[in-house]
């Protein structure tokens, strides 16, 4: 039988002997970490959502756009012969789940009752695999988008302009000529609410978009390139990549700049060039403007962790001390039969990891469960935050590696919590010890 066997056994012992204690101070570190899983949870949810949100309505996860400049002083966000930057995209980036091509444009709608200013999406409904997976509709189907002369709204916007599906809309726009043009529109869906990037967003057949502008079928505004979940680490490695190909392919290049596409007209109109350059983009890019409240999330996540743990080590510490206390006849008696002081330490250190091993394990668990039963009850989120967190629910995130990380954690906290008493208790002297009486 091994000795680490045998220490095991005597602190599982230990602890079941003094189960009250163990139970207390077990049920406190489970609390704890069920609560820590459940902060990193739904932190973790809100960047899920926000990606596949934004990813769906407004970016790619790596993006190719660009402006085109008829004059020096005039852009557009356009970029020409889309199909052969398609080409290059496509040898560059084998990983690639898939592309989309979609217009891009900023628009007055006009209805009988109102008006509004709204950025214009143009998209070929028909080739995107993901669309319909991200919008509720309140009504109308998604499908009658892939017909020319169709617009899709969502709810707020469709309350503000006061219209319904059936009803028609007069787009106008300036061409990148700088010429005003109109279209008429009939809306066939009106979808739910989705927070910020759906306050300002609707979206057009691209054939109707480009009817709007007034360029040719062989011009789009961005291609958007989605990859699997697996490469998102690796997504400032792809952009470089597909920056020095396009380069090499003989493509002007707009140098780096972290901001949305809408961002930048002012900047690249003041630039004294004509033609096309091509902009390479990465998802947190193209929001960057709404990011912060993520990292806000973040930043109170990290606050609550911090006090949770010093409340971890607090309880420890004064749960080891008095442990000490109780026991100190008997760690005189283990020291006079020939314990030394370094084995001493390490019965009480084991008896606290050992503790904080099957509290954090029975805490991931619970705070699992909780996470997965507030999914399931698709817990509505306050139209406030709705702007924000864009989605209707809660929607919580617990992946593996973040309740094996929160047991390490939550462990190794409690074993540096539990040094300093039990370092202590190895120093006791032997006949001081045995004197005692408490």
């Amino acid at each position: 039988m091994s000795k680490l066997f045998v220490d095991l056994t005597i602190a599982f012992r230990n602890l079941v002997q003094h189960r009250r204690r163990s139970l207390f101070l077990g049920a406190a570190i489970a609390a704890v970490t069920a609560l820590l899983v459940l902060l990193n949870g739904l932190s973790t949810g809100v960047r899920e959502t926000m990606i596949d949100t934004a990813t769906t309505l407004s970016t790619g996860h790596v993006n190719v756009g660009g402006f085109y400049k008829v004059t020096a002083g005039q852009a557009a966000p356009v970029v020409t012969d889309y199909k052969k930057v398609l080409a290059v995209v496509q040898k560059t980036v084998p990983e690639m789940a898939f592309a989309v091509h979609r217009g891009r444009g900023w628009a007055k709608l006009v209805s009988d009752t109102g008006s509004m200013q709204a950025g214009i999406t143009g998209i070929d409904i028909r080739s995107e695999p993901k669309f319909s997976s991200v919008l509720q509709l309140e009504s109308g189907k998604l499908d009658d988008l892939a017909q020319p002369g169709t617009i899709l709204l969502f709810d707020n916007q469709a309350e503000k302009l006061g219209v319904k599906v059936g009803d028609a809309l007069t787009v106008s726009a300036p061409t990148t000529r700088g010429t005003n043009n109109t279209i008429d529109v009939r809306i066939v869906a009106i979808a739910h609410s989705l927070g910020l990037l759906s306050t300002w967003n609707c979206f057009i057949p691209i054939e109707s978009l480009r009817a709007l502008y007034q360029i040719n079928q062989e011009s789009t505004g961005v291609i958007q390139i989605m990859l699997d979940r697996k490469d998102f680490d690796h997504i400032p490695a792809i952009a470089a990549r597909l920056r020095q190909a396009l380069d090499q392919a003989g493509y002007r290049i707009m140098e780096p700049d972290p901001r949305a596409f809408w961002m930048k007209f002012q900047s690249v109109s003041r630039e004294d060039w004509t033609g096309q350059k091509l902009d390479i983009t990465n998802w947190e890019d193209e929001i960057s403007f709404m990011t912060w409240t993520l990292k806000a999330l973040e930043g109170m996540s990290v606050v609550l962790i911090v006090i949770l743990v010093a409340i971890i080590i607090i309880g420890i510490m004064n749960t080891m001390w008095i442990a000490i206390r109780e026991r100190t006849r008997e760690i005189g008696t283990l020291r006079a039969i020939g314990m030394h002081r370094r084995e001493v330490l390490w019965m009480f250190l084991l008896e606290s990891l050992m503790l904080g091993l099957l509290a954090t394990i029975v805490g991931v668990l619970a705070g699992a469960a909780i996470a997965a039963g507030l999914n399931a009850a698709h817990v509505p989120v306050p139209t406030g935050l709705q702007f924000f967190l864009m989605s209707p629910h809660l929607h919580m995130s617990v992946h593996g590696s973040l309740m094996v990380r929160s047991v390490v954690f939550i462990t190794v906290i409690t074993g540096l919590a539990a040094f300093y008493p039990s370092l202590k208790a190895a120093r006791l002297r032997p006949v001081v010890a045995m004197s005692h009486f408490g």
